[in-house]
């Protein structure tokens, strides 16, 4: 019992430090939102701000954000390993690349099959008036930007992937959680594509709604005979997805952005 309850305080901390922190964050956020007199659909988030107009210095600025966002993916990786059960983390998660080509394939189908669909909820989203209008870049244009850019989406699926679906899954599995190999636990599954979907409310309600489709999906790919417990392919595809969001956000002529209901 007093294990149990242990690990649910490490849980809460970790969430607390990471993307538990984003969703309160977000929920206060979408509050301010629906109480502003400018309609949803008429509001602004930005991605990935400038966050300094001399150049060197927005650079070590975004590099420093990216490196300190991926702590607790190292805190994540640190405490499942000092479990001191079954294997080690890095072939409990699947992170080793034992499998570079058909992760990749797998990666790939994955992005292609959350993000088309995914990018077509938000244009209808933005039809419906339930979801900001998402800025995904607004980098000053320099030599590092897309490097910048493709490092965040990085970033991005690194921490969500791992904390939200390895991490959650190994230690909700050491509190009584999906006791059987051979189906998802609808806790966790819930769990994971909640949290998913709260940390993207500041966008408004379309994405959380999206974007909790989308956890439940990799919560329950993780676990079945194709993924088998590998967040490689998961880590992928949702770089790639944010790659084509970030870099595209950057390259795509304003009048097309306009078109698609993100400019």
């Amino acid at each position: 019992m007093r294990a149990t309850r242990v690990i649910r305080w490490e849980i809460a901390i970790l969430l607390a430090l990471s993307l538990g922190k984003s969703a309160v964050y977000s929920i206060v956020s979408l509050i301010v939102r629906l109480t502003d007199s400018t309609p949803l659909a008429h509001q602004t988030a930005t991605l990935n701000p400038t966050l300094s107009e001399r150049p060197m210095v927005d650079l070590t600025y975004n590099l420093l954000s990216i490196i300190f966002a991926l702590v607790p993916v190292a805190l994540a990786i640190y405490l499942l390993n000092a479990r001191g059960q079954r294997a080690s983390v890095t072939t409990v998660l699947g992170l080793t690349p034992a499998r570079p080509a058909r992760d990749f394939r797998y990666g790939v189908g994955l992005a292609a099959a959350v993000g088309i669909p995914g990018l077509a909820f938000f244009a209808m989203s933005r039809v419906l008036g339930i979801t900001v209008n998402v800025q995904a870049s607004a980098l000053n244009p320099a030599w590092w930007t897309i490097p910048v850019l493709v490092l965040s989406a990085f970033q991005n699926g690194v921490l969500e992937e791992v904390v939200v679906v390895g991490y959650l899954f190994e230690r909700t599995r050491d509190i009584g959680w999906s006791p059987s190999v051979s189906r998802i636990d609808w806790r966790f599954m819930a769990f994971s594509s909640i949290l998913r979907g709260t940390y993207h409310l500041y966008q408004g309600i379309g994405p959380f709604f999206a974007n909790m489709v989308m956890g439940a999906f990799f919560a329950w790919w993780y676990r079945s005979r194709w993924g088998r417990n590998r967040i490689l392919p998961l880590v992928i595809a949702h770089t790639l997805i944010d790659i084509v969001a970030f870099v595209g956000y950057a390259a795509l002529p304003a009048s097309w952005l306009s078109a698609l209901g993100i400019g």
